[in-house]
């Protein structure tokens, strides 16, 4: 099969976003400022590698405050933003704590409080367990906030409060299957307020944009990711949708199907906005063992974001 020709096209972007770049750093600065160990709370960002790395230059990961035994190290709170509540544990255990949330998250946080400040019950359309979802939901009173996760549960919501109602999305959502969310939600409540822009970050819809633009074309596509990686989730569900049925994850823990690959002529292949480019590598070099490999990076938009990292890391 060596002799065997296939074309690869390389959507981009792909892979990293700003929010993700962002909170790698602040682990790395806090570990060369504190010391190690610092604690993460939940996985800086839905990727093993990237976890892993962190944790041989001295990070730890707990899931909740109250497994860090020794409370006089920093702790960092994810990418995916937390609940108001954790903050405040950690203020009252007198911990150090650094917020490494996306600010594209922060924005849908505050979004959220102004709106419930202005009288709004919200609607918060996002995947139940996310931990971004449990972040936004926790950043109001219980009861203020209800969660709809797809058109089925629009269609059937019925809102008891009497008061307006809006809207928030979580950042990492499939942009095709938000818009029927909020097309249903419009018809039934045609005064519902939406975000002024966008809560889907411009990652997740420019790394959608682009698998989009290849997938038809493709007899294979592949995305690089973690399995509990909503946006890496739903790139594979975008290129099925736009055409290449035989569309799936490449995880950590994934076999490669040489054997179907081989059959195919064209394959695409794309990566999670919290996969590192070195697995996007280890993959190609993997198909280059074995057959001759063609690329062709197809970039549909320049990325130039950046987003400063806190002032007591500088």
């Amino acid at each position: 099969m060596k002799n065997k020709e296939i074309k690869i096209l390389l959507s981009a972007p792909r892979g990293f976003c700003a929010g993700v770049e962002r909170a790698i750093e602040i682990v790395e600065k806090s570990i060369q400022k504190y010391g190690a160990p610092v604690y993460v709370r939940h996985e800086i960002v839905h990727n093993k590698y990237v976890v892993d790395d962190l944790k041989s230059k001295g990070a730890i990961f707990v899931e909740e405050l109250e497994e860090i035994k020794d409370k006089s190290r920093p702790v960092i709170f994810s990418a995916h933003g937390v609940p108001k509540k954790i903050p405040e544990d950690a203020k009252n255990y007198n911990m150090t704590y650094v917020d490494a949330t996306c600010p594209l998250v922060s924005k849908v946080h505050r979004e959220a409080e102004n709106l419930k400040k202005a009288g709004y019950h919200i609607i918060l359309i996002g995947h139940q367990n996310h931990p971004e979802v449990i972040g936004t939901m926790g950043q109001l009173p219980h009861g203020s906030i209800n969660l709809i996760q797809n058109e089925e549960e629009a269609k059937n919501y019925n809102e008891k409060v009497n008061k307006k109602i809006a809207f928030v999305t979580q950042t990492t959502l499939s942009v095709d299957d938000t818009k029927e969310i909020i097309k249903v939600l419009k018809n039934k409540f045609p005064d519902i307020r939406e975000p002024l822009k966008e809560d889907i970050c411009y990652a997740t819809t420019n790394r959608q944009m682009a698998v989009k633009n290849i997938a038809k074309k493709c007899d294979m596509f592949f995305v690089i990711g973690s399995r509990n990686s909503s946006n890496s989730v739903r790139l594979v569900e975008v290129a099925k949708k736009s055409g290449c049925s035989k569309a799936q994850l490449i995880h950590s823990e994934s076999e490669i199907p040489y054997e179907q690959i081989g059959n195919s002529n064209i394959i695409g292949v794309s990566s999670g906005a919290s996969a590192p480019e070195i697995l996007v590598d280890n993959f190609i070099n993997n198909l280059r063992n074995r057959f001759t490999i063609n690329i062709d990076e197809v970039e549909i938009i320049k990325e130039n974001v950046e987003f400063k990292i806190p002032k007591k890391l500088n």
